[in-house]
Formats: structure tokens, C-alpha cells, sequence
């Protein structure tokens, strides 16, 4: 696992809605909007299943997942890879429950998905697009 650094936990912490992508078994894409994705500590993030179908059944044969990391605000743009394990119950599971419906009141939060951090790629244009930071 890797560990982000200060600019991009700075990144992170200013985005509103989050791109998650996964993908089948067989390598179908799936690409959603996330409302509920925290990083947690410097190598996990929680990703809190409100609505998801298809991510979750990817997630289920392929735990690998992308997590984009842009905005307006941002002063960078990071792409995010790593492994998820997908949580039902438990005090990690507890702990995003409360926090969503503290936060929005009647979301569901269905399913912790927790996320580590095995991959961190440069995504804004230039030279160094697509280039490993971490």
C-alpha cells in the first residue's frame, strides 16, 4: 500500500462528488457518482453504498477499483487505484452508517466498501499525464 501525500489529501478533501470506477470479471466497465467517499487515513478510503447495483456486483467478481480525484478547487488531478473488501457489518460498518445518516438523514448506506490505496497516477494534462506518482 501506499501512503497519499499532504497535496493530495488536500485534493481529496475539497471534491463534492467522486467518479468510482469498476469493472466485471470479464472487464465490462462501470463508472458512478459518489457522494460518500472519505478518506479515512493516509492508505484507506470508505465509499459508502447508497444505490450502487452494478459497481457492487463488479466489486463482487473484481475488487479492483479507480477512484478520480478532481475539481475546480483541487490544484490537481489524481487518480486513485486500489483494493477494495466489501463491509456489511461490524464497527467499521457501524461507524459509515452513522456518519452518513448523520450527514444525510434516509440514505440507506447499505454497504461500507473500503478501499486500499495501492496506486496514485498523475491525471492533469501535460508531460507527466498518466504517470505513477505513488
Amino acid at each position: 500500500m501506499v501512503k497519499l501525500s499532504e497535496e493530495m489529501k488536500t485534493a481529496f478533501s475539497k471534491v463534492k462528488i467522486f467518479p468510482v470506477a469498476t469493472a466485471s470479471k470479464e472487464g465490462v466497465p462501470n463508472v458512478v457518482p459518489i457522494g460518500f467517499c472519505q478518506l479515512v487515513d493516509d492508505e484507506t478510503i470508505w465509499i459508502a453504498d447508497n444505490f450502487m447495483v452494478k459497481s457492487l456486483a463488479n466489486l463482487e467478481e473484481n475488487p479492483i477499483v479507480a477512484v478520480y480525484v478532481w475539481g475546480p478547487e483541487t490544484g490537481g488531478c489524481y487518480q486513485i487505484k486500489g483494493k477494495a473488501t466489501i463491509i456489511r457489518s461490524g464497527e467499521k460498518f457501524d461507524k459509515m452508517k452513522a456518519i452518513v445518516n448523520t450527514a444525510k438523514p434516509g440514505l440507506p448506506a447499505k454497504t461500507l466498501i473500503e478501499v486500499m490505496i495501492s496506486d496514485v497516477f498523475q491525471c492533469a494534462p501535460g508531460p507527466a499525464a498518466g504517470k505513477k506518482l505513488l
